[in-house]
């Protein structure tokens, strides 16, 4: 049977419903397990190259602090504050934040210290706003809102055990 234009109407609608009824079903804690990693991953490499040692900053990360990294404010370069402080602060920012949000412990709070870190980096390297910038604002934002869901040590930790169901 060669398909009608009014039986193709009604089978397309029909797809597209079920394929977005399928979609609907996947549990929220899924994307956000994926989100917690996404923006995890980057941030945790880039705290490795800060580090010779425990505590032990490289001299790559005290050069960029101390020499290349401006910040752009107003239309001027400023230099960064005790930069030492600010290579270790950021250093140990990118270590423990990405743990925690793997983890899924503290995620909101991880999310908006990851958050802060993006802005500083906006100001640093404005260059980077459409290719790495928005993308990790836009998903530590998202987990600032709704946290690390069901699949987080948050999620166990208040009590709340019960798991999301997988269709």
């Amino acid at each position: 049977m060669t398909p009608t234009p009014d039986t193709e109407k009604q089978f397309l609608p029909g797809a597209i419903g079920r394929v977005e009824r399928l979609l609907a079903s996947i549990p929220e804690a899924i994307p956000l397990l994926a989100l917690r990693i996404a923006i995890a991953v980057p941030f945790y490499k880039s705290g490795l190259t800060k580090w010779d040692g425990f505590l032990q900053l490289s001299n790559g990360a005290r050069y960029l602090f101390t020499q290349e990294f401006k910040l752009h404010i107003f239309g001027s370069l400023v230099p960064y504050p005790y930069p030492i402080a600010a290579a270790t602060l950021a250093g140990i920012g990118e270590i423990v934040l990405p743990i925690l949000l793997v983890l899924g412990i503290g995620t909101r709070f991880a999310a908006l210290g990851i958050l802060a870190m993006t802005a500083v980096i906006q100001i640093t390297v404005p260059e980077g706003w459409a290719n790495f910038h928005l993308p990790w604002a836009a998903m530590a934002l998202a987990l600032v809102v709704w946290g690390g869901g069901a699949y987080s040590l948050d999620r166990l930790l208040s009590g709340r055990t019960t798991l999301p169901r997988v269709a």
